[in-house]
């Protein structure tokens, strides 16, 4: 269970019309060629610079158009092997999501989202990084829309982001939005009294995982060489950019990323991830990461990643990578 809860000064919607693309807002008519990101509320972010949309076109009640950019470096979605990181793509859906749910389907910004699955393949040999930013169109369809009251309370997505025309990755995945008063519902101990998180721990050493710097790892070591503690920094900049009662969906999903590098070695590239969100993930809480070697297919090296905490399992990740021959 990957949750969004954004909070806003005020929870009124504002009044968006349908179809609310860069032209709506009269940018076009004077300034043509300018380019500017959404709001940031409508994606759930607090940094402008992690906003990675930049416009979107309804095409009919079920099929849009989303228009994006990719830095050439990024704070935290660094570069793989001189290709954008593969999760970029995760993080772009889901800004898309959320941004559709509330400009076009009407949802309050004050609603909480959960991811339950999430489902991304990328194309290696489309993500190389240029000589300036990358521009991505994303097809999005619609599927599985459930209203309740009127309000959207259940949508699933399938994507296709594209390149100069050439796909770099196909994603889906399933959402339900949840009133302010459910979620209190579901979560009142942690809004009322929230606990402090756990310590941190030290990290795993970074180029064992994928990464460069230690700030980035959200793997501890244990005593078994499969198995790690949930690392959680709270002060994350990128992971997390604003205050939450759980660990992201994000998190999670970059554990399952390191959790694969550590098992296949530091040269794997991760081509797919399927993912699964069973639970929310507190931050108070040992959370016990593991990975299995599976058989490879269809030419990939995959690791089955998953989570527990309070000896239940919270998250479950199927990776397939790349893996250089020796």
């Amino acid at each position: 269970m990957s949750v969004t809860t954004f909070r806003t000064e005020s929870s009124a919607t504002p009044a968006l019309r349908p179809s609310l693309g860069r032209g709506a807002l009269g940018v076009e008519a004077r300034f043509p060629t300018l380019t500017s990101t959404v709001p940031k509320e409508l994606v759930h972010r607090a940094s402008v610079a992690e906003v990675l949309l930049t416009d979107w076109q309804r095409l009919d009640d079920t099929h849009f158009s989303v228009a994006g950019q990719w830095p050439r470096g990024h704070s935290f979605f660094s570069p793989v092997q001189d290709r954008h990181d593969p999760l970029i793509a995760a993080e772009t859906f889901r800004q898309a999501a959320i941004l559709l749910a509330h400009a076009e389907f009407g949802v309050p910004l004050d609603h909480s989202f959960l991811m339950w699955d999430l489902t991304v393949d990328v194309r290696p040999e489309h993500l190389g990084i240029g000589t300036a930013p990358a521009s991505v169109d994303i097809e999005i369809s619609c599927h599985d829309i459930v209203r309740r009251r009127g309000v959207l309370a259940a949508i699933r997505y399938e994507a296709t982001l594209r390149r100069d025309g050439r796909t770099a990755a196909t994603i889906s995945g399933s959402c339900t939005c949840t009133t302010p008063a459910v979620y209190r519902r579901l979560r009142g101990r942690q809004l009322d009294a929230p606990c402090a998180p756990l310590p941190l721990s030290a990290p795993m050493a970074p180029q064992n995982v994928g990464r460069t710097s230690p700030v980035d790892v959200v793997l501890s070591p244990t005593e078994e060489p499969t198995r790690w503690l949930l690392r959680t920094d709270t002060r994350h900049p990128v992971l997390f950019d604003h205050q939450v009662d759980h660990a992201p969906g994000m998190v999670l999903m970059e554990a399952a990323r390191q959790a694969m590098v550590a098992t296949l070695g530091q040269g794997a590239f991760p081509r797919h991830l399927a993912s699964e969100f069973k639970r929310y993930v507190e931050l108070d809480a040992p959370c016990i990461v593991e990975a299995c070697r599976l058989p490879d297919h269809a030419g990939q090296a995959r690791v089955l990643v998953t989570a527990h905490q309070h000896g239940e399992a919270v998250f479950s990740a199927t990776m397939g990578a790349d893996v250089p021959l020796m």
